[in-house]
């Protein structure tokens, strides 16, 4: 795991950009695993801006969503595909049916779990996987808790991360109790994982993923499995962390030709 503790948040975004833009060059028909929330926003931003300047395109790529909100209209603003079209997708050419979904309007959402597990073997699996990370360690929507070899499926949301989610909704009532995620399992096969993380709220999560036990009180920690994993976080972030000096201390030393 690499441990990159920067400024501030467009310094956060513009690393996992940089990863994502250089995957798009040397992999032009990629699988790209879009997370939603505050914390790619910059990424975004920053990827439109790299389409936008002629150096990327996304025309033979693929994108898939993390996770999706069950029970809310398909026209409904915090559904997270539409997050990733307002976000990305109207603003480069990925082509809108190169993105995917897991399906929560049907009835039978078991089964809506085993085909998006079934679509992402089909892809040939995601390249890169941007993540954020809960107050409470989860990562997608998989709650303390959560089995670490969970795969998509329906999971029931905490009171503590619907309470963080009321600010994208007009009341805490309106924040949907069920989601279909992508599980730990499913997100550990991503070939590569960056974990964006910023502000003081972050940092007891970011320090029990990063230096705490592996266990699924905090799902985060997974990531500690990994053979590939990019967290990116902030100094504010940082503040919870044993070995700070030695992150810092070894991505400075970082030999020029080893990529993120």
């Amino acid at each position: 795991m690499e441990v990159v503790i920067v400024a501030d948040a467009e310094a956060a975004g513009a690393i996992a950009a940089g990863i994502v833009e250089r995957l798009l060059g040397t992999k032009p028909a990629c699988v790209i695993g879009v997370a939603t929330g505050s914390s790619p926003v910059i990424t975004y931003r920053r990827l439109v801006e790299a389409f936008c300047a002629g150096r990327i395109t996304f025309a033979g790529a693929h994108a898939v969503l993390l996770d999706e909100y069950v029970g809310l209209p398909a026209d409904h603003p915090q559904r997270y595909r539409r997050f990733v079209h307002e976000q990305l997708v109207e603003h480069v050419d990925l082509p809108v049916e190169h993105v995917h979904a897991p399906d929560v309007d049907t009835q039978d959402l078991a089964e809506a779990g085993r085909r998006y597990e079934a679509l992402l073997t089909e892809l040939g699996g995601v390249d890169v996987q941007l993540l954020g990370i809960g107050s409470d360690g989860h990562v997608g929507f998989n709650e303390p808790g959560s089995s670490l070899r969970s795969r998509t499926r329906i999971k029931t949301l905490t009171a503590a991360t619907r309470a963080d989610n009321a600010r994208f909704f007009a009341n805490l009532d309106a924040v949907p109790r069920h989601v279909m995620t992508q599980g730990l399992a499913t997100i550990g096969d991503a070939r590569h994982l960056v974990l964006i993380a910023c502000g003081v709220g972050k940092a007891p999560p970011i320090a029990a993923a990063v230096e705490g036990p592996l266990t699924a009180s905090c799902p985060a920690s997974i990531l500690q499995l990994h053979p590939h994993v990019t967290v990116v976080i902030d100094e504010a972030a940082a503040s919870g962390l044993t070995h700070a000096a030695y992150y810092r201390e070894t991505h400075a030393g970082k030999p020029s030709w080893q990529h993120y």
